[in-house]
């Protein structure tokens, strides 16, 4: 850097050395992952965006969300418009809110390497987008999977409809070791926000099942339960009937006033107990100002109630770009990003000796 000169650095120059903010770091430590057999690894990054490996090699991504939302207080761009309009629309409002994203872009797509399935729950923008759609475009043979919603505007993006695979509750996919199920959704909020924008009164679908899917990936080393933007619903309990359930993530963050869209702490709670998975994880917190919460509001309530709830589940509070691997993790509390130095002064730092005093 000593080398450069200020003078000589554009801004195009500044947007492709320093975006996206962790450039190859996660992706490179996902493709040099070994699943160890009996278990399976997953990666946060960000939102609802998850991304599972198996012990097979299998690489499935779920909700990549690489677009941001509100970046001006005036000329809003076209790409933009549906996050502004979906948060106003659930107030029923015509005020636009704050909501520039809140956090950085774990990955870069377009340097995926290895992907066997791109997956999203539904259409909102949050979690599904035309730059992400554009990378894996690019890498020939990776199917687009969702319910009806995303595969329609998949398709208005150019995607061909050999690459789409349009999903609903009760259908299923494989791929290598691993097998996906389509579960209901209960994303009360997708309804409300169907298009056409404009008014709180429009057009709804018929069905959630065109709108919205929840997920059961089953892996050879345990199973994880996506539930995308998912509401509570007391059907989870049938989830949790049907299916054995390892790991499960929750939409959970801070309802703005008028505003019903995340689970509470408490719902949070529920949720676990109804699926009866071994672990809960919230997630979706980080990645608007308008929702921030922190998740530790749920520890506080789960350790006042653990031993009076009906169903026994660990409580794990993740960060967005780490790794979590079922069963290692089973029983840890929270995850720590490794802080590396273990081989701190192994040998003396060749530095002259000062006096500071």
């Amino acid at each position: 850097m000593a080398n450069r000169n200020a003078n000589d650095i554009t801004r195009e120059q500044w947007i492709l050395e320093c975006f996206p903010e962790w450039g190859t770091w996660l992706l490179e430590e996902i493709n040099e992952t070994a699943v160890k057999p009996g278990s399976f690894a997953c990666w946060w990054l960000g939102c609802t965006a998850i991304w599972i490996k198996s012990e097979g090699g299998c690489n499935i991504s779920f909700d990549i969300f690489s677009g941001n939302a509100k970046t001006s207080h005036y000329n809003v761009p076209d790409s933009q418009k549906g996050l502004n309009y979906q948060l106003a629309r659930i107030a029923g409002s015509d005020q636009m809110h704050l909501n520039p994203r809140n956090i950085p872009h774990y990955i870069d797509p377009f340097k995926i390497k290895s992907l066997d399935a791109f997956f999203t729950t539904h259409d909102h923008a949050d979690h599904m987008d035309i730059y992400s759609t554009a990378a894996i475009l690019k890498m020939p043979d990776v199917p687009f999977i969702g319910p009806k919603f995303s595969a329609d505007k998949w398709r208005g993006w150019g995607v061909p409809e050999n690459r789409i695979v349009q999903m609903k509750p009760g259908d299923s996919v494989k791929f290598k070791d691993v097998e996906v199920v389509a579960l209901d959704a209960f994303d009360r909020t997708a309804l409300v926000t169907a298009p056409p924008y404009g008014s709180i009164i429009g057009r709804f679908p018929d069905d959630m099942d065109d709108r919205a899917i929840n997920y059961l990936v089953k892996t050879p080393g345990g199973t994880f339960y996506h539930s995308g933007d998912s509401h509570f619903s007391n059907y989870y309990v049938k989830h949790g009937k049907d299916h054995d359930i390892d790991v499960a993530v929750a939409p959970f963050a801070e309802n703005p006033i008028g505003i019903s869209d995340k689970l509470t702490a408490s719902d949070v709670l529920r949720m676990a107990e109804n699926l009866r998975c071994k672990v809960m994880i919230p997630i979706h917190y980080d990645i608007w100002p308008t929702f921030f919460t922190d998740p530790y509001e749920i520890k506080l309530l789960y350790d006042y109630k653990k031993d009076m709830m009906d169903y026994k589940f660990n409580l794990y509070i993740w960060a967005p770009g780490g790794k979590y691997v079922y069963p290692d993790d089973r029983d840890k509390k929270r995850f720590k990003h490794p802080r590396g130095f273990t081989d701190a002064m192994t040998h003396e730092p060749n530095i002259p000796y000062r006096s500071f005093l």
